[in-house]
């Protein structure tokens, strides 16, 4: 497994919310987690090998937002 971190735009659990639908969609995402109190607004997800940085970053796109590599 692993684990991917990223700076988001996401501001609130409204963010987290519209976001939820599209991390749920990838496959291989074991978990994620998004950190509202961290001032880089840190998502991180645990995945399989098969699941690249890219396509995570893609998801958060989808759904409105931006998502840098940590």
């Amino acid at each position: 497994m692993k684990t991917y971190t990223f700076k988001t735009s996401l501001k609130c659990s409204g963010c987290v919310s519209a976001l939820t639908p599209f991390m749920n969609e990838l496959k291989g995402v074991e978990n994620w987690n998004m950190d509202l109190e961290s001032t880089q607004k840190t998502l991180t997800v645990n995945a399989n090998e098969h699941l690249s940085e890219s396509q995570i970053i893609d998801a958060v796109k989808k759904a409105g937002y931006t998502a840098e590599k940590l």
